[in-house]
């Protein structure tokens, strides 16, 4: 799990809290089970009308994601290329089918699947940069349905607030009702903020990170592998591969020992 996104969420919860405390409000006034009807509720609505139901229980999955700390390592992508390298420049690119059958990335395995059919270059960038816009869509229309939840949320809010008002507006004869009805009317409109910019646009940003970071490694892959299949010399490859790396993961970058000797 990443401890970062558990972190916002109880820190952001914890300062909310905190702030209705100090300014000398009552939680229970933040409570109010219709504004939670209209703005999760209505959210909820016109997210079944504007995806297909299998379509939104596939993206309401991906949150998942956000939680996850699992991440790819560019620098641990290059250092698998040069042992590749290595491999085929030692026993020739034959010798990779038997090391791509126990690989867990189903991507590398099948562009070297593609060197070892002989593919050309061309029509072998071709494929996997395919691969990578078709994962690139999906991902994009992943952020999509966050950013569409987020865009939902203040509207359901004002929804919840224009009722209130309207409730309010009937009862102007009792003064006495004004101020609880504003209350609940702003209520929404603060659930509504919530939901958007608490939640829904940082899971979005989150995916879009992720995705960012697949990406990359994937473009790296396909590098490493048209230099492996065009036989360069492994360090050659390494130097080229570490153009994709920030300066201070450059740095920090160690050779393989096999390839030192």
């Amino acid at each position: 799990m990443d401890i970062a996104t558990v972190i916002g969420l109880v820190s952001g919860t914890v300062f909310i809290l905190l702030s209705i405390v100090f300014s000398g409000g009552r939680l229970g006034l933040f409570v109010d089970i219709p504004s939670v009807m209209i703005v999760f509720g209505g959210t909820l609505a016109a997210l079944l009308v504007s995806y297909p139901l299998k379509r939104f229980l596939a993206a309401l999955k991906t949150v998942k994601h956000a939680f996850s700390s699992k991440e790819s390592d560019p620098t641990a992508v290059i250092t698998q290329i040069n042992e590749l390298a290595l491999a085929a420049r030692k026993e020739g690119l034959l010798a990779l089918e038997e090391i791509a059958q126990g690989m867990d990335d189903a991507f590398l395995q099948k562009g070297i699947l593609l060197i070892v059919d002989g593919t050309d270059a061309e029509l072998l960038r071709s494929i996997l940069e395919t691969e990578i816009a078709f994962v690139e869509n999906r991902h994009k229309d992943n952020q999509g349905f966050w950013a569409t939840v987020a865009e939902l949320g203040p509207a359901w809010g004002m929804i919840g607030t224009l009722i209130g008002l309207i409730a309010m507006l009937d009862s102007l004869d009792d003064p006495t009702t004004i101020g609880p009805k504003m209350s609940v009317a702003l209520i929404t409109t603060l659930y509504g903020s919530l939901l958007a910019n608490f939640f829904a646009t940082p899971v979005s940003s989150k995916l879009k990170g992720i995705s960012d970071q697949e990406v990359l490694h994937k473009q790296v892959m396909i590098e490493g592998l048209l230099s492996i299949q065009a036989g360069e010399n492994p360090r050659v490859i390494e130097e080229k591969l570490k153009a994709f790396l920030s300066p201070a993961m450059r740095k920090n970058f160690e050779v393989p020992k096999n390839e030192e000797e």
